[in-house]
Parts: C-alpha cells; structure tokens; sequence
C-alpha cells in the first residue's frame, strides 16, 4: 500500500514536471495585455518556423485569433485505418497529447495554478510609507499615528491638512501627531511629509550629507528671492559672495518640490478593447476584438518535413546495418532534424492552445459580467451592482485568481464606455432597504453631489455623509473621504473659491 502510495506520488510530480512549460506559458498568456499578446505572438512568430500566420480566405475556417493548419483534418478518418499510414504522426492525437491540464486538488478542471504569484503590480506612495513605517521600529501606538499621517499626505508628497485639523478628525491628540511627524519626515523620498514647500526644502537639505546650515537658513529666511533669482540681494543680506549664494541655489533649484509624483501611474493611457459589448434588441451580445491579432496555424512544410524525417529516420535504421557508415550518419542526421522540428512543433502548439485558452476565458467572464450588471449597462455607472471575483468564479466554474487574472488590464467597450473589466468587481455599501449598492456607484453619487455643491460654500465630508443618508446610502465620514481622494477631488477647504 506504502509502495504504491510512493508511485503514485511520484508519478504525479513527474507528470507535474512535465507539464511546466505548458503551464507556464498558459499563465503567462492570460495574464498579459491585448499590447503585450500582440507582441508575444509577433516574437513567437519571428523565432519559431513552425508558426505561421495567415490571412482569411474563402475556403478558411477560422477561430477567434488563432487557426490550425487548414488541411489538417483532410481525411483523417481514411488515414487512421489505412495500414500504410500508422507509423505516421496522428496530428489531432498529438495535439491532444500535448495540452493536458495540470490535476487541480481545488476540484476544476479549469485551474492550472495560482495567478496571484505571478504578477506584480506598481508600488503607490501610501504603500511605499507603510512599508518603512512597519520597518522602523515604531511602538503600535506610534505606528497609529504615523499611520493616521501617511493617510493624510497627497499625491505631491505633502500633509494635506494641518495638525490640528487631522487631530481634531481623527479624534487624536495634537501633541502625539506632532512628535511622530518628524519621523515620518525622515522617509524616503526626500521631502516627504511636509506642510508646505519651505519645509519640503529644508527636509531635503538635511538629508546632504554635508554641512547645510547656510542652505536651511537660505531657504528659511529668503525663499521669496530664491524664487525671483535675487541673487545680489541675498549675498548682502547673508553677507556672502553672490556666487557663493549660486552655488548654494544651484542645489536648492536640483531639489524635488513634489517628492511624491514619481509614485504616481498615469491616468491618461490609450487602451484597445479586448470585447465589445453592444446591444440587440433586449439583449446584450458579447463580442471579442480579434482585430490585430495575428492569425496562427501550424506550417504545412514543417509537418510535412517532420513527417519525411520520420519515414527517413526509420529507414536509416534499418539499412545501416547492411551499409556503409556515412549512409549511418544520415539516419542521425534525420533523427536530429525531427527532434528539431518536433520541438518546434511542440512550442507552435501550446501557444495556440494557450491563445485559445486565453480567448475562451476573457469571453467567459464577459458573458458572465454583462448578464450581472444588466442594470449598469441599461441605465449608466451609478447602477453597478455589488460584485466579487467569488461570483464570476461560480458562475463560469473557475477558481477566484484565473478571474482576478483574466480581468486584469483587459477592456470592455459598453454603451456606457469603456471600462476595465475589473472595474464591475465592488463591494457593497448598505442601504435603508436592506438592498446593497456598489462602492462605485456610491462615487459617482458622490462626484454628482459635489459637481452640483456652491463653490463659495462646498460641501463637507460629514456634509455629503448626511446627504447620502436622506438618500439611504449608510456611509462612514472616513470612507467618503477615501472615495473622494480617489476621485481626485480635494476637500472642501480647498475647493472654496473667493471670488
């Protein structure tokens, strides 16, 4: 029993083994961009002559991007019982030979392995922070505070409120936050943390290591000229040689006034669709977007050859015996140009059955995300529904991380624009009715609410919470505050304007 248990253990690992470039390659694809896929497929393309692209003809019968040697099937039934033809390649065998799906202990036959160790995504600055927070040493009520600041600094670097402002929020003492923020102030990046630009500078110059004192009382005590170039008058009041002065300008102007901006991504970027979703009649029809997608089909002369090879190498065999030994070295001959091509053959495969594979799961999940959230598609973005990856995962028989992958980077175009597919995926925020809403949905009540606010006299956090609360939207001052970062809308305080 002990024996055979060991076996079938290693067994299984071997076939795991095996199966690892497959696997690999499977991942790789899915969780790559449209961009990214095109590129694959091109490189693929240009170092495997097995691969061949082709365009539609009449006579084609294609599939979505990708397409198998058109002759391929041509009377396979007739060759599979003639005699003459059994030592040859059984293709549609060997294909299925060849893409196995690794045994899944989860239960699907849909998983090949976890998604989620094999992506990574850009640091933000709030992470960045936290990590050197939980990295230096801090008390746990120490790491609160510290904590409460860094949720407090904007995209520029800076503490977007003062102290006492934060204090009186988060309900914390002024004195504490005061005595953590200079810790803070000394994180990575340089200038981090401060109030304004004057201490963002001075930051900065502390962390020369060299002496500093003339710079801080340069930028201390004469920004104004700093920033007009009054260079004269800054040497006399510092009695200093004026070019002394520009040499000290000279590193003040290297300075980096917005320290956070190099952890921002992109908001604008250009993106292709990889579905389109449009509708017909009363119902929404799913469509992928195969435009620019190399079509792909197995080259005929390769199978051709490895076919020839193969008879080649067999004859070789036979005849050596009997013959010379250079006819010998051309049976080996053959025997190398076989496993060339069959490794090629092999590589030409996966890929198309990983594309196939890739296609076939964005469509899936598609369908399911549009069936989910009729609601948004009908009516606009302030209808989506409460959505998890747990649901789509049920629904279309797939574990949880192949969805998180598939959705990641990937596009849908709806009547209601284009959107990431992991975009739909919200948690619910609770309502009067017992009903969930989503938090996007809740955004977007909130951006209304603000576009339609008195610009001399804006809305406040609490404000919109007490408003989104006669509307039966039960909601935190804290979380409409996070909402309305991510919106990229500043507080009340400094959206008032004057005049």
């Amino acid at each position: 029993m002990a024996m055979s248990q060991k076996m079938g253990l290693k067994m299984g690992l071997g076939m795991q083994l095996r199966m690892t470039p497959q696997l690999q390659q499977a991942i790789k694809l899915l969780q790559l961009s449209r961009m990214e896929l095109e590129q694959e497929v091109r490189k693929e393309l240009e170092e495997n002559p097995v691969l061949e692209e082709f365009q539609d003809g009449p006579d084609d019968v294609t599939s979505p991007g990708i397409q198998a040697d058109s002759n391929e099937n041509t009377d396979q039934s007739a060759e599979q019982q003639d005699p003459k033809k059994q030592d040859e390649i059984n293709w549609d065998d060997y294909f299925d030979a060849t893409y196995k799906p690794m045994p899944n202990m989860s239960g699907g036959n849909e998983e090949i392995m976890n998604y989620e160790n094999l992506i990574t995504t850009p640091q933000s600055l709030y992470d960045y922070l936290m990590w050197q927070m939980r990295n230096s040493g801090f008390s746990d009520e120490e790491q609160i505070l510290a904590g409460v600041l860094i949720g407090h600094i904007n995209d520029d670097g800076y503490l977007e409120a003062p102290v006492e402002q934060i204090a009186e929020e988060e309900g914390l003492n002024k004195d504490d936050l005061e005595s953590v923020l200079p810790y803070v102030q000394e994180f990575d990046p340089p200038g981090i943390g401060a109030r304004d630009l004057q201490e963002c500078l001075i930051i900065q110059a502390k962390h020369i290591q060299e002496d500093t004192k003339d710079v801080v009382h340069l930028i201390r005590n004469h920004l104004k000229d700093l920033e007009k170039r009054n260079f004269n008058g800054i040497a006399k009041a510092m009695n200093m040689m004026v070019e002394d002065v520009a040499e000290m300008a000279k590193i003040i102007y290297s300075m980096d006034p917005h320290p956070g901006r190099a952890f921002i991504q992109p908001d604008t970027h250009y993106v292709t669709p990889d579905v389109f979703v449009y509708k017909v009649g009363d119902e929404y029809m799913v469509s992928l977007n195969e435009d620019g997608l190399p079509r792909l089909r197995i080259s005929q002369f390769y199978r051709n050859l490895l076919q020839e090879s193969k008879r080649s190498s067999s004859a070789g065999k036979q005849v050596a015996k009997a013959t010379s030994s250079e006819q010998s070295v051309e049976s080996v001959k053959a025997g190398d140009t076989q496993d060339f091509v069959t490794k090629k053959l092999q590589s030409a495969v996966w890929l198309i059955k990983s594309i196939h594979q890739r296609q076939r799961t964005i469509y899936k999940v598609a369908e399911s995300i549009v069936k989910r959230q009729r609601e948004f598609f009908d009516k606009g973005p302030s209808f989506l529904r409460p959505m998890i990856l747990r649901d789509i995962a049920d629904d279309i028989g797939m574990h949880e991380s192949t969805v998180s992958r598939v959705t990641t980077a990937k596009y849908m175009h709806t009547p209601q624009g284009i959107f990431e597919l992991k975009h739909f995926f919200n948690s619910g925020i609770g309502t009067d009715d017992g009903d969930a809403l989503a938090s996007e949905s809740v955004k977007v009540k909130i951006k209304e609410l603000i576009t339609a606010e008195d610009a001399k006299d804006p809305l406040s956090d609490q404000q919109i919470v007490e408003m989104l609360k006669k509307g039966g939207i039960n909601i935190a001052r804290r979380t409409v505050a996070k909402y309305r970062e991510s919106l990229k809308i500043l507080p009340s305080s400094r959206r008032k304007k004057y005049f």
